[in-house]
């Protein structure tokens, strides 16, 4: 399995549903499905079509959200993120833990490379 980087859109600790308002971002680094590090980066001024290069930069491979526009998605799909929706409210560890392990009800949008 390969490492994955896990973008999580936050505020208050639990996952930010308005995902291209959120005040911070939780980073989460998982090798063979286990998270190894977890950052807290702030988010930066909102600007259409920003957030998708911002974290690719940042070498994110996957983004849990609660909802995103189409656009959007496919903003990040260009940049070879994969993005999922539909997550519940929860910590970004608890929704990391679930999407590594398969049992988190998610909504997947594969970037096709």
């Amino acid at each position: 399995m390969m490492n994955r980087f896990i973008a999580v859109p936050t505020s208050n600790g639990l996952l930010d549903e308005h995902f291209g308002h959120c005040n911070q971002f939780a980073l989460l680094e998982a090798e063979d499905n286990r998270i190894v590090a977890e950052t807290i980066i702030d988010a930066p001024t909102h600007e259409p079509g920003l957030l998708p290069r911002f974290l690719a930069d940042k070498g994110v491979t996957d983004v849990i959200a609660g909802g995103m526009g189409n656009r959007a998605i496919q903003l990040f799909n260009q940049h070879r993120v994969n993005v999922f929706v539909g997550a519940p409210k929860l910590s970004p560890k608890e929704l990391t833990e679930g999407f590594l392990n398969d049992n988190l009800p998610l909504a997947a949008n594969y970037c096709d490379h």
